[in-house]
């Protein structure tokens, strides 16, 4: 029997998770039955005071009653290096806030377990890491100058606009040949931030689903497929897609083979890829997705798997 641990999650609201599909709650829930002690505090409580990173939060207790799923004991003060554990497991935006997160959990890394890795989430945010590997991608380009995605969007016809730093499935346009609307896309983006854009290459495969992939300790242990609603391009369940069940196919094994070893290397020890036919797209390293999904398709508790990898860890 593995040690009991001291578990921290830094993180939204857990008062606020549907207890149906949030992939945070299950990891909790999976850390409490295994005997582990839960911490709770949201991302803006994380500090740093004269030489301690420390956390203002509340010791938690689960249960998988909808309304009733959690309850906190009093505030108190934690200084993080006396945790066992801490997850990194608040959504994006990857902005600066997030980003200080990072610089303050890798203070406490690696004799504080910070999962994933802080350093390399800071280094490979989701739409980044995909670029070392450009043979297994489409067509791929990010920018912020607008004659450089005028030139892509000639060259490939009908292209996929997202922020780069974005997630679920926000601000995210499909350019078809001869669509009039990039340059106003491109000055309304410019007004909210000051960060490139990415825009790939449309893969007409995603109307049969984008396959989320979950790698743990860079092995893949299962797949949930997302198909996009009638007339939407976006299969994110945040925005209407359905996931369904689905296997892995011997492309899927490839593009695992290639990154896995880097993930292992690197710490991310919860990773969700996406995959749009045969190509891959992003590679979730922030907050992934999809483990109660899969769990309920295909039985495959991947939360146990990803504790034996930190128990192996910790031990």
């Amino acid at each position: 029997m593995p040690q009991t641990l001291k578990v921290a999650f830094q993180m939204d609201p857990m008062d606020r998770v549907d207890i149906e599909a949030d992939s945070t709650f299950r990891i909790a829930l999976e850390a409490q039955s295994r005997g582990h002690s839960l911490f709770h505090y949201t991302p803006d409580r994380l500090a740093y005071v004269e030489g301690r990173v420390i956390a203002r939060g509340q010791d938690m207790e689960l249960r998988r009653e909808r309304g009733n799923h959690v309850t906190f004991g009093p505030d108190r003060e934690v200084d993080l290096t006396e945790m066992d554990v801490v997850w990194l497991r608040q959504d994006p935006p990857f902005d600066m806030s997030y980003l200080t997160t990072t610089y303050l959990l890798d203070r406490i890394h690696p004799g504080t377990l910070v999962v994933n890795d802080p350093t390399w989430v800071r280094n490979w945010p989701e739409k980044l890491m995909v670029l070392d590997f450009p043979d297994l991608t489409p067509p791929t380009a990010i920018a912020r100058d607008l004659v450089t995605l005028r030139a892509f969007r000639d060259r490939h016809r009908d292209i996929v606009l997202k922020p780069l730093y974005g997630n679920g499935g926000a601000g995210v346009f499909r350019l078809r040949e001869g669509d009039g609307n990039l340059n106003s896309l491109h000055e309304t983006f410019a007004m909210i931030n000051r960060e490139p854009l990415i825009v790939q290459k449309f893969l007409p495969a995603v109307s049969k689903g984008d396959k989320r992939i979950i790698l743990v300790d860079g092995v893949p242990v299962g797949a949930i497929n997302r198909v996009p609603a009638e007339g939407e391009t976006r299969s994110n369940m945040h925005v209407g897609g359905r996931p369904e069940k689905i296997g892995l196919t011997d492309r899927d094994r490839e593009i695992c083979e290639r990154i896995g070893a880097r993930l292992r290397e690197k710490g991310q020890i919860f990773v969700g890829i996406d995959v749009i036919g045969d190509w891959l797209t992003e590679i979730n390293v922030t907050s992934p997705t999809g483990l109660q999904e899969l769990e309920r398709f295909d039985g495959t508790n991947a939360s146990a798997t990803i504790w034996e990898a930190i128990e192996r860890r910790r031990g």
